[in-house]
């Protein structure tokens, strides 16, 4: 028989024990009968004080970040509608003004027409040979007049020494020494308008003779 009897604090190891446990928790049911087991209170900030003010500052930073960010998009989409409009102004600008020196360029060419009319009249109604030249003439110089008011200019050719950059040598001739490797003579005129050479001046150009480079 074991120690511990059925008197008072013992029990018999044979027989079942019945432990009862009392939980000392406090259940909350709703009204659904759902057990609420609510905390009683917050649990408390593990973070130091620095690490927090730390972060507050990062998304203080971060937020100023973003609207510097809004600022300069706004600011660029501005610049570049500004940048549109003055092109589209400038654009605007420059083809008026090809229109306007079109314009010009073209009512400098009427006398011109009227004159290649008047010659054209003169020829049919049997004027003199003097009277359709000198037509001729005055057409060849409002021509040249309203060319050099479009800002062409005609490049002097003869007695001037042979340039290949402004001179088109179509043909040579024997020459005295002091006309060598000059121009002697200009079968079409060249022109140019400031810097840019529109057409070469095509050229006879004299050169030295055989016989006085042989005594050499």
């Amino acid at each position: 028989m074991s120690r511990f009897g059925r008197g008072r604090g013992g029990w018999d190891e044979d027989e079942p024990r019945d432990i009862r446990v009392t939980d000392r928790r406090r259940i909350h049911l709703d009204d659904e009968g759902e057990t609420n087991n609510a905390p009683v209170a917050d649990v408390p900030s593990l973070k130091p004080t620095y690490v927090e003010e730390l972060e507050a500052r990062t998304r203080a930073a971060e937020q100023k970040v973003q609207e510097v960010q809004a600022r300069f998009e706004q600011l660029r989409q501005q610049l570049q509608n500004e940048t549109d409009e003055t092109r589209r102004r400038l654009n605007k600008a420059a083809d008026e003004r090809a229109l306007r020196e079109k314009a010009n360029f073209i009512e400098a060419l009427l006398p011109v027409l009227d004159n290649l009319q008047r010659a054209s009249e003169a020829t049919e109604s049997g004027a003199s040979a003097e009277d359709v030249a000198e037509g001729v003439r005055r057409t060849t110089s409002s021509f040249e007049n309203a060319l050099i008011a479009a800002g062409v200019e005609p490049l002097e050719s003869v007695g001037e020494p042979f340039n290949p950059e402004l001179h088109d040598a179509v043909e040579t001739a024997e020459v005295g020494p002091e006309d060598e490797g000059k121009v002697i003579e200009e079968y079409a005129r060249g022109y140019r308008m400031g810097d840019r050479l529109l057409r070469a001046a095509r050229v006879k150009v004299g050169r030295g003779s055989a016989r006085a480079k042989a005594v050499e």
